[in-house]
């Protein structure tokens, strides 16, 4: 599969078989991370990967409603940044996680992004607090967002590039309709 059919084959996946990932392949998914470009090539980010089934149980706790996709994944990979080291971590962190999901994509792998930072628990709770608490992240680090990683139990149609919003695209200066 060429790089264009892997973007339009990629979906996010919530729903997960259990089947385990190899070391490998986990080597790898993380590996993209490392490998993402970012701002002065600071590389504020870290990663916690998680394959402990009980521990994503408790994770699964910080966003109610991706409870199932987090405590059914195979591996989930949370992302961490210190702001201190770069005003862009937020999208280096971003780049590093999008990296992460196209590897898994090119292996068969199922992944979604489940945002933390700006998002709360149930008991309103910050979600970065219960990730925080759970893995036991310094305060130093913000955390941006949890991806999840598992073989798909779901069927998804490829997108359609007929239906693609090239009515969001602007040439030389801002459109107007």
């Amino acid at each position: 599969m060429d790089f264009h059919e892997l973007l339009l084959h990629r979906h996010s996946i919530r729903k997960y078989t259990g089947e385990p990932i190899s070391a490998d392949h986990v080597k790898l998914i993380i590996e993209a991370a490392l490998t993402a470009p970012t701002s002065k090539s600071k590389r504020p980010w870290n990663f916690i990967a998680v394959e402990d089934k009980e521990v994503l149980q408790k994770l699964s706790a910080f966003k109610p409603r991706y409870q199932a996709s987090v405590a059914d994944a195979t591996l989930a990979v949370v992302v961490t940044a210190d702001p201190e080291e770069s005003d862009m971590f937020a999208e280096d962190c971003a780049i590093a996680a999008v990296f992460m999901q196209l590897q898994a994509e090119a292996l068969g792998i199922g992944s979604c992004w489940v945002q933390v930072r700006g998002r709360y628990a149930e008991d309103d709770e910050p979600s970065e607090n219960v990730v925080r608490d759970i893995l036991g992240i310094p305060y130093s680090q913000v955390v941006e967002c949890v991806v999840t990683f598992g073989y798909s139990a779901e069927n998804r149609k490829p997108v359609d590039p007929e239906k693609l919003r090239w009515d969001k695209v602007h040439i030389g200066s801002w459109r107007a309709e």
